[in-house]
């Protein structure tokens, strides 16, 4: 059967179904679409890391470190400027 290829958001997602069918699948994402949903899917994954920690000391522990780690480079980069070589 022919291929039928449409995108609904001007060519930022393409999708392709079959002809006469209802079923499409992910043909393909431009990279700002691609970007967008791996921002978005990182939200997500740290949602639920800050919502696992509330019960699980190790978890917790490990993102009061990351928070250390962030203060503490961000107020170093203010204050030097960043130097990533």
């Amino acid at each position: 059967m022919p291929t039928v290829f449409e995108s609904s958001d001007g060519g930022e997602t393409i999708y392709a179904r079959e002809v006469g069918s209802a079923i499409r699948t992910l043909h393909s994402e431009s990279p700002k679409k691609q970007s967008m949903h791996e921002g978005l899917e990182e939200d997500q994954l740290w949602g639920n890391i800050r919502r696992a920690a509330k019960t699980n000391p190790t978890l917790q522990a490990a993102l009061e470190r990351v928070k250390v780690t962030y203060y503490l480079t961000d107020h170093y980069e203010r204050r030097y400027g960043n130097c990533k070589t």
